[in-house]
C-alpha cells in the first residue's frame, strides 16, 4: 500500500514540476541569427502553440507562425517562436508579436561581430515533436555571460513553497485536532462493545 501511495505522490510531484518548468519564464542568452516567418502544419503538438488568431477558424490545421533563429555561446542553436499569447494561458498577456520580430530583426548579428541578447520565453523545445519555446521579451546584454537572476522564479516559488507547508501543517493539525481523536473513540468504542460481546457468550456457555 506504501508503494501505491508514493508511485501516485511521485506522479503528482512530476506533473506538476512539468507545469511549472513549461510556464514559468526562462531566459537564454544568444545570439540572433535570422528572423522568419512559416507555414506549420499542426498535428499532435498544436496543444504547444497559441491559439488561433482571429483570421483563422477552429478547424485551420495550417498557419503562419513567427520564429527567431539564435545561436548560444556553444554556437547550439536555439531556435523560438514569437507569437501572442493574448488573455489565454500562460498568462503572459503577450500582444506585441510584431513589435518583438521587428526588434529581433534589429538585433540580428554575425558570428565575427556577435551582440548578445537574453531572450526571456516560456516552453519547450523538442524536434520530434516540432514544438518551440515562446519568446516573451528581447533585451541586450554586453557579454554572453551575462545571465540575469531569475527574480520572479525565485519569489513565486518561495511562495508557493510556503503555501504548500501552511496546507501541510493545516492538514496535520486537522487530522491531529480531528481525525485522530475520531480514530481512537471509534477504536475505544470497538474494543468495547468487543468486551460485552465477550462476556455475554461467556455467560451465555457458562449457563
Amino acid at each position: 500500500m506504501a508503494y501505491v501511495k508514493w508511485t501516485i505522490v511521485t506522479i503528482v510531484v512530476l506533473v506538476i514540476a512539468g507545469f511549472l518548468h513549461y510556464t514559468l519564464p526562462q531566459h537564454d542568452v544568444v545570439r540572433i541569427t535570422a528572423t522568419k516567418e512559416r507555414q506549420i502544419t499542426f498535428g499532435e503538438n498544436r496543444i504547444f502553440f497559441a491559439s488561433n488568431g482571429a483570421g483563422n477558424s477552429e478547424g485551420d490545421n495550417t498557419r503562419f507562425v513567427n520564429f527567431i533563429e539564435t545561436f548560444n555561446r556553444d554556437g547550439k542553436p536555439v531556435v523560438f517562436r514569437n507569437e501572442d499569447t493574448g488573455w489565454g494561458w500562460p498568462p503572459y498577456f503577450k500582444f506585441d508579436t510584431s513589435n518583438l520580430q521587428a526588434k529581433a530583426s534589429d538585433m540580428i548579428s554575425t558570428k565575427e561581430n556577435p551582440e548578445w541578447v537574453v531572450v526571456t520565453h516560456y516552453g519547450w523545445r523538442n524536434e520530434y515533436l516540432s514544438i518551440y519555446p515562446n519568446a516573451v521579451e528581447l533585451r541586450p546584454v554586453g557579454s554572453p555571460d551575462d545571465s540575469p537572476i531569475p527574480w520572479f522564479n525565485i519569489l513565486f516559488l518561495g511562495a508557493l513553497a510556503a503555501l504548500v507547508i501552511w496546507i501541510w501543517q493545516l492538514l496535520a493539525r486537522f487530522k491531529e485536532d480531528r481525525i485522530e481523536p475520531m480514530l481512537d473513540e471509534m477504536g475505544e468504542s470497538l474494543e468495547s462493545a468487543g468486551d460485552r460481546a465477550e462476556g455475554f457468550w461467556r455467560r451465555v456457555f457458562s449457563r
